[in-house]
């Protein structure tokens, strides 16, 4: 296109004159008998007739026009980027003039709008992620048409693979259902889409969290809540990354499942360790297939926890690796394998001794923080702080000895 050819969009004017801008657009590429020919309609639908309001007065004759240039609207148009975004700006601002955000006609409209920009050649998806979020922010904040507006943007970074150029964060989402005057079912679908955008893209982790969100959102006893907890429950067993299990434990949805296969393998990754594991495996021969879990996966998943357990219980001492061996089922040369991958995955912190054969436990992480995790926390406090009182008396003998010894010495005198 030559410079000549450029219009410009803007948002200045009469309604007439930014109809006529709009109306220019949209057909700047076509012949031009087909423009007048197309044009006619709107100068028609905007002549003040005998007896008429001036069409700044008459809201319901430019709700009439405005949607006939809505229905053209086919696609994001010919113009480079900037004018683009112009075009689809001065659509805002009529559309949510004449058409207040929380009535049917401008959700009527909007969905139109949305299908168009969204259907536009992948090529466009740099301006279509532009205008679309304009569209987000012009928007009151409270707007119940936004979470469909970021379902689009949304749809388009899956599509493309793309979704981290959108800076999603759960902060701001946990804001927006607060602010957005929607259902709690819309809530809990918008929650929903978040989590299988990331799961579409292999974003496991993302995806997790999202889940439990959208969990919480959910009546605990219905049945979407009910399916999706034991769809969390496999995903968190599945996943090789995931050992706290307590805030899925947590959930009054997860708990209400308790009568469910999954719960009770839930509940021996939690607290119990190996032995326990096995014996579950054994009384549950087909679950594991059913819910595409790998028992060599968890098998080992529960030894990393049995010894982060292990190492909780002895923090501050040294374990050796006989004890080690034993706890997880293991012959003793394969000890400092399981601590490496331990110490991997976060869970515990050590040294090894070759020499001495045993495992210093520095820090250890605990998988569930209930009484029993309290009383252990509280004897090493206990002990700490007698450890403390035992330094600071040394320290204080020291000092009144030192006084002793200071007051006995000879003053020195310098002379004249």
């Amino acid at each position: 296109m030559s410079a000549t050819d450029s219009v410009s969009v803007f948002a200045e004017g009469t309604f007439e004159e930014q109809i006529q801008e709009l109306v220019n657009y949209i057909i700047r590429t076509r012949p031009e008998e087909e423009r007048i020919a197309f044009i006619h309609p709107f100068q028609d639908a905007m002549k003040i007739g005998e007896g008429q309001k001036p069409m700044e007065e008459d809201q319901e004759r430019k709700k009439k026009v405005f949607a006939m240039v809505l229905s053209e609207v086919k696609g994001l148009g010919d113009g480079n980027e900037k004018e683009i975004e112009g075009f689809f700006n001065l659509i805002y601002a009529h559309l949510f003039t004449l058409f207040p955000s929380d009535t049917p006609g401008a959700k009527q409209h909007l969905d139109a709008l949305l299908q168009t920009i969204s259907s536009a050649p992948s090529e466009q998806s740099s301006i279509k992620y532009r205008i679309l979020s304009n569209l987000f922010n012009a928007l009151p904040r409270n707007s119940s048409l936004r979470p469909l507006v970021y379902t689009a943007l949304l749809n388009i970074a899956v599509s493309r693979d793309e979704i981290n150029v959108l800076s999603l964060n759960r902060a701001d989402v946990e804001t927006w259902l607060k602010e957005w005057e929607i259902s709690s079912e819309e809530k809990s679908a918008f929650l929903k889409s978040i989590a299988d955008a990331y799961a579409k893209l292999g974003q496991a982790s993302n995806s997790y969290e999202y889940t439990l969100t959208y969990i919480r959102s959910l009546p605990p006893t219905s049945d979407a809540a009910q399916a999706a907890s034991v769809d969390a429950i496999a995903t968190a067993l599945r996943l090789p990354f995931i050992f706290n299990f307590d805030p899925l434990f947590k959930l009054e949805a997860v708990v209400e499942a308790k009568d469910h296969e999954l719960f009770s393998l839930l509940q021996v990754f939690l607290n119990d360790g190996l032995a326990e594991f096995t014996a579950w495996d054994q009384a549950h021969p087909s679950v594991l297939a059913k819910y595409n879990l790998d028992k060599a996966q968890l098998e080992h998943k529960i030894r990393l926890l049995t010894l982060a357990s292990l190492g909780f219980k002895h923090v501050g001492q040294n374990l050796p690796y006989t004890k080690i061996a034993e706890t997880l089922q293991v012959d003793v040369s394969q000890v400092e394998k399981w601590v490496i991958d331990v110490i991997r995955a976060g869970l515990l912190s050590g040294k090894l001794s070759q020499t001495k054969q045993t495992l210093n436990i520095i820090r250890s992480t605990a998988r569930t923080f209930e009484r029993e995790q309290w009383e252990v926390l509280e004897k090493r406090l206990l002990a700490w702080k007698s450890g403390l009182s035992g330094v600071l008396e040394v320290i204080a003998n020291a000092r009144r000895q030192g006084g002793h010894v200071s007051s006995q010495a000879p003053v020195a005198t310098v002379g004249a």
